[in-house]
């Protein structure tokens, strides 16, 4: 071995401080959790709206949550690099949105702003989401109790309605549907015989134009017909005879197109577009019946008349979220818990029934 071999050769002090020097330890990289930092230098803006085009939507939450994205988080956010977004920033965000917001608003626009930085961190653009941070806190809605209608109500506004259009509110209040619903009830729908709902379609806005689509929660579903309703859609039908249209399946622009014989229509033969028909006739309505018009008086408060009439009834939560279409019976009871009947009665005649047989109303009558 030579003097010249590397081998034989001795390092100086000097000579190693200068390898260790060339060497960066992060600890990120051994963790399998490093982020490329030229990564995160792409700005909201154009991560969003990659994420707007490549998200699974149905067009008409596409059209809203774009909506959204646009108007109240690209002003702020929409020229800063993902990796320079800190949760200072969805703190100060989220402050200037207050008063400009309603409370109900800004914490859907927050869980868009928290899903499109959770897909950054998912696609390796970011570390690490700053919206989960512990100093950050998704805004809560206002929780209002719903406050169903009396009957005469119902009935005070269903006579208000043009006749044509009276079998809606029989819908909404007899069998639980939306809006949406209701306008996209076709013939073939209707088992009248068996005393029940298919409901499969809704008619839609989206981007200013009619559309069929799925029904709440993109699911069909069954639902109970009461045979009053029944009589008045037999009635409805003589009355007023299905109206044969086809529309595009859920995006406009879709090549995609469907046909059903509705039984709702407009006085021109046309499928009954939702701004129309609040503004001309449900809004009227309301108002002839001495009620004032609210965002809490739309067609959906025909829901909660409905789902409030079946707790009354003794219907359980599971039943009534699957006729109202709810997809989590849980949200269905955060919803209308106040409105089942009190249970404390019913809790004491149980055991006094046990205790004492024959008794239901307990020790003291004994």
């Amino acid at each position: 071995m030579t003097a010249r071999d590397p081998v034989d050769k001795l390092w100086s002090v000097e000579d190693v401080a200068a390898r260790i020097g060339h060497l960066r330890y992060d600890p990120a990289e051994l963790r399998g959790a490093y982020v490329d930092p030229v990564a995160g230098r792409i700005t909201f803006a154009d991560y969003a709206e990659g994420w707007l085009r490549t998200r699974s939507f149905d067009e008409s939450t596409r059209e809203t949550t774009e909506i959204r994205v646009r108007k109240h988080l690209l002003p702020y956010f929409g020229k800063r690099q993902l990796a320079a977004i800190k949760p200072g920033h969805i703190r100060e965000w989220d402050a200037s949105m207050v008063g400009k917001l309603a409370p109900s608003t800004r914490s859907v626009v927050f869980a868009h702003l928290r899903t499109i930085l959770g897909a950054a961190v998912d696609d390796e653009r970011i570390p690490k989401n700053p919206c989960a941070a512990r100093s950050v806190s998704q805004p809560r809605p206002v929780e209002r109790r719903v406050v169903p209608w009396k009957l005469d109500d119902i009935a005070a506004i269903r006579a208000g309605l043009p006749e044509r259009y009276r079998a809606a509110v029989d819908l909404g209040a007899g069998c639980g549907m939306s809006q949406g619903e209701v306008f996209g009830l076709a013939v073939d729908d209707i088992d009248l015989d068996s005393g029940w709902l298919h409901i499969q379609r809704q008619v839609k806005l989206v981007r200013h134009r009619l559309v069929l689509g799925l029904p709440k929660n993109n699911r069909d579903r069954r639902v109970p017909l009461p045979g009053s309703v029944a009589d008045i859609l037999r009635q409805h039908i003589k009355d007023h005879p299905p109206l044969s249209i086809t529309l595009p399946w859920e995006d406009p622009a879709s090549g995609e197109q469907v046909t059903a014989d509705l039984i709702l229509s407009t006085t021109w033969r046309k499928p009954i577009n939702r701004c129309w028909f609040d503004s001309k006739a449900w809004r009227r309505a309301v108002t002839a019946a001495g009620i004032v018009p609210s965002r809490s008086t739309g067609m959906h408060a025909l829901r909660h008349f409905y789902a409030s009439a079946l707790l009354d009834a003794g219907e359980s939560i599971k039943a009534l979220a699957s006729y109202l279409g709810h997809s989590d019976p849980g949200f269905t009871l955060r919803v209308y818990t106040h409105l089942m009947p009190a249970s404390e009665e019913r809790t004491r005649n149980a055991i006094d029934r046990l205790w004492w047989p024959g008794v239901v109303d307990g020790p003291e009558t004994a």
